[in-house]
């Protein structure tokens, strides 16, 4: 049986890596007493909170968190008509998070992720893991058999390509859990008490060419890297589907990644995923979802983008414009989440105008 770890009486993390460069993103429909847990860990760094759900409900944040604030009307507020892009009443939320902060890095937590703890029994610094991820290459052209050659006490094996070990940057870094497993409504409904207790102390780059099932309770990214392509999709309240947000940004970032030569990591961290979600209400959220992905990881598989497409928002927009063309045959759903895909390109470009960044 695996537990989370007991943080009580750890200090607050006098020296935490790139603390004023680095967002943390929560979407939550509660209170955040889980952050209590993390504090060691968190504390010294801001937090943007989507509020999901009934905006006039109150949401307490722990003492000493140094936090912005969003719910829906909100949203409403800054993106005006072109808010109907963010997700209501489902954790895509998140998204918007992604687009309001100013950071070059985010991690993004669900408030159901409790801190972990290694075989050893210590406590799983999750932020710090994926930091170290981001700010070392990823290998995506040649896989190394000994996984990630750039962690202390490994290197590339004999026979790996010299001209390739420089690497590229790592753009996303994909945490995993211990705990609840993230499972799709059926095999929830056949696997009701598994429990994931295997920890593997192992990073790897996922090869080009390879798309993942990403999960959003655990990740961290290079926004300016691959922000304007972290859209977790038109999902929730008045879709037809949901339960699909962070896997459709994850086939869209790393068919991007991909193009672009960027890096996704896979593995540490690990994160304490407490809660299980009902498998019945999962099921009618992602029945229509079960049947689309074997249309639509074929369509990722197959995507191509043109040599012109030179940026992340230019590789996004073309492949909008292919979701448009090929996938709106299956439901005109896809029709319309090409256009918000659209639309989340232009409000992230007027809430972060490349100037403001220093970008060309």
């Amino acid at each position: 049986m695996v537990e989370p770890a007991n943080t009580v009486g750890l200090p607050v993390n006098p020296t935490p890596l790139l603390k004023d460069e680095l967002d943390i993103v929560i979407p939550t429909i509660r209170n955040l007493d889980f952050l209590e847990m993390w504090r060691p860990f968190l504390q010294p760094y801001h937090l943007i909170i989507v509020q999901d759900g009934d905006p006039s409900k109150k949401i307490h944040v722990p003492e000493g968190y140094d936090y912005e604030l969003y719910n829906r009307n909100d949203i409403n507020r800054i993106l005006g008509p072109k808010a109907s892009c963010i997700s209501f009443k489902d954790s895509a939320c998140r998204c918007f998070g992604y687009m309001v902060s100013k950071k070059k890095y985010i991690f993004t937590i669900d408030d159901d992720c409790f801190v972990a703890k290694d075989p050893s029994g210590k406590a799983v610094n999750a932020l710090e893991q994926h930091i170290k991820n981001l700010l070392c290459p990823s290998s995506p052209f040649f896989f190394n058999t000994l996984y990630d050659p750039y962690r202390e006490g490994a290197d590339f094996v004999r026979g790996y390509p010299f001209s390739l070990r420089e690497g590229v940057s790592t753009a996303v870094s994909h945490g995993l859990w211990l705990n609840i497993p993230d499972y799709d409504a059926p095999t929830q409904l056949v696997k009701p008490k598994e429990r994931n207790t295997r920890y593997v102390d192992a990073v790897m780059t996922i090869p080009k060419g390879t798309l993942f099932p990403m999960c959003g309770m655990n990740l961290a990214f290079d926004r300016d890297l691959i922000g304007p392509a972290m859209y977790f999709g038109l999902m929730g309240d008045g879709q037809p589907i949901g339960r699909y947000d962070d896997m459709w940004a994850g086939w869209c970032i790393k068919v991007i990644c991909d193009h672009l030569s960027l890096g996704v990591k896979t593995g540490l961290p690990y994160i304490y995923h407490s809660k299980a979600s009902n498998p019945f209400v999962n099921l009618r959220k992602e029945y229509k979802g079960i049947f689309w992905q074997e249309e639509i990881i074929p369509f990722f598989q197959n995507a191509k983008l043109s040599k012109e497409a030179v940026t992340v928002q230019q590789c996004y927009i073309e492949l909008s414009k292919m979701v448009k063309e090929k996938l709106s045959s299956l439901d005109p759903y896809f029709d319309k989440l090409a256009d918000a895909m659209v639309t989340w390109i232009e409000a992230w470009d007027e809430l972060n105008p490349p100037a403001a960044n220093g970008k060309a």
